[in-house]
């Protein structure tokens, strides 16, 4: 029996007494370092099975056995080498090579190690303890996000914001029941200066996008929000380099501690309660105990390091939640999972954007310079188009304006005004309503037939918008039409004539009878 018969025989045996131990599935496959689905194969097969499959297994001609040489002498040299650095070597030096799934090079790379031998040696990077950081100088911001449970078995994500003093671990914690944005990571960044009452010298950030759009080779380039906000604060920004948490070592084990110490199994009720309950947390129990490296409690450190920290004022400015939506053609806008309008005209060109915030159930639009344009009651419903009537008014023109583009549509200016007036003092409200239908009436005929509406509608004392058009749609159907010039009869040629005084030949209904009795 070779060895790795004898290794799979003891694995199949060992699973199957943690199996009779009361071990799950999971905890046999943890506890081996093997796969679920090896240890639940396993588990479903019968000694004899399990030989069969062992038989079957040592019979069977894998497919790239001829490279088994290649791989072997590359991995006794490399043993660090991964198994796609392995495939593409394959591929590299022999122009032949099958195509393969990475499933197939995982198994053949894994049975050449265990065949000759040759373990996977991993590259580690070493750490070494760091220096404690002067007081004041420096403070870590991570983010969060975890399901927490409801009453009722639901489940509810939250986010949340996080920051910790290097030095004292002195720790601040916000929670959020949507995910941050910009805006409200600088409500965050507030917060917490506020809560240490001052501002430490740099703060290590990760490359998140609500501060970062693009590091450019280093050169981190902020969103527009984040980037107004640190010109007003005076401390330095540290971003750490992608996929090095190792970096902020002290917030990831915050990040962890409120999952884990403050989240786990609690039930949750609304956002504001989650926060009060997160500042009591900090209070008796984040900041209060000793921290399990420097055997200190956070809160007694702080005691020293506040004064080193920069002197902290609110800002009086209140950052606004705002977001930033783009203008449809068609003067809305698109905004969880529904449509908004804004007043006509909003629109201007591609690229027309508005500034977008939630306020107690209703959604604020303002113009970029931060003036509200107009509000709307949020809807739970989706798909659908919430507008107010008033949006649907060309505001682009003064009411005096549209009515002297009215009133030079017709030929007696001074009726015209006299009735144009008239229906402005009975609809005061809608004025520039009835005006935007007569001059989209008007705009398509001439000034005759203009002329005759209006005498018509002053004689009838009509004053209404709708009833005007149709009055000049009336008029435009009875305006004698421009009879049609009859075109002289053009006589046939005399080729036509000889062709029309031919005959058709005829059929003779006895060929039929003699082709269907044949």
């Amino acid at each position: 029996m070779t060895e790795e018969i004898l290794n799979k025989w003891l694995m199949y045996h060992e699973i199957h007494q943690l199996d009779r131990l009361g071990f799950s599935r999971a905890k046999v496959a943890h506890y081996l370092g093997i796969d679920t689905r090896t240890a639940k194969r396993y588990l479903n097969m019968s000694e004899a099975g399990f030989e069969q499959s062992l038989h079957k297994a040592s019979e069977r001609t894998r497919l790239l056995s001829p490279y088994e040489d290649f791989v072997k002498g590359r991995l006794t040299e490399y043993p660090e080498t991964s198994t796609a650095q392995i495939h593409d070597w394959l591929k590299e030096h022999y122009k032949d090579f099958p195509v393969v799934s990475q499933r197939t090079v995982y198994n053949f790379v894994t049975f050449v190690r265990h065949t000759h031998n040759i373990p996977y040696i991993s590259i580690h990077r070493d750490f070494f303890p760091v220096e404690e950081v002067p007081f004041g100088k420096q403070a870590q911001v991570d983010f969060g996000v975890y399901n927490l449970r409801l009453s009722d078995g639901k489940r509810k994500k939250v986010y949340f914001f996080a920051m910790v003093l290097s030095r004292s671990r002195m720790k601040y914690v916000l929670f959020s029941d949507k995910s941050f944005t910009s805006e409200t990571v600088v409500l965050a960044h507030e917060n917490a200066f506020g809560f240490f009452g001052g501002i430490p010298e740099t703060i290590v950030y990760d490359q998140d996008r609500t501060m970062i759009v693009d590091e450019n080779l280093g050169d981190i380039i902020l969103t527009t929000a984040f980037k107004q906000y640190t010109r007003t604060r005076n401390f330095e920004l540290h971003f750490c380099r992608k996929a090095d948490p190792q970096s902020k070592g002290k917030i990831e084990n915050v990040i962890q501690y409120v999952k884990k110490n403050f989240l786990y199994n609690r039930i949750y009720y609304n956002i504001e309660m989650l926060n009060t309950e997160a500042v009591a947390w900090l209070s008796r129990t984040a900041n209060h105990l000793p921290h399990n490296y420097t055997k200190k409690a956070p809160e007694s450190e702080f005691l020293t390091e506040q004064p080193f920290l920069n002197p902290f004022t609110p800002l009086i400015k209140e950052f606004k939640q705002m977001n930033i939506h783009n203008v449809r053609k068609t003067n809305a806008i698109a905004y969880k999972s529904n449509f908004y309008t804004v007043p006509m005209g909003t629109y201007q060109q591609v690229g027309t954007q508005v500034l977008v915030k939630e306020n107690q159930g209703q959604i604020e639009i303002h113009n970029m310079q931060e003036q509200l344009i107009c509000s709307h009651t949020i809807s739970n419903d989706k798909g659908k188009t919430i507008s107010n009537s008033n949006h649907k008014r060309d505001n682009s023109k003064t009411l005096e304006e549209m009515l002297n583009q009215a009133i030079n549509c017709f030929t007696d200016q001074e009726a015209a005004s006299i009735y144009l007036q008239q229906i402005r003092e009975k609809w005061t409200r809608y004025t520039r309503d009835h005006l935007q239908v007569i001059l989209k009436a008007l705009a398509q005929n001439d000034r005759a037939i203009a002329d005759k509406t209006l005498e018509y509608c002053i004689k009838n004392n009509i004053l209404h918008g709708y009833d005007f058009e149709k009055v000049l749609y009336v008029l435009i159907d009875d305006t004698p039409k421009p009879r049609k010039i009859k075109e002289n009869i053009k006589l046939m040629n005399k080729s036509s004539l000889e062709k029309a005084e031919q005959t058709p030949s005829t059929s003779n209904i006895d060929d039929y009878e003699r082709i269907m009795n044949k």
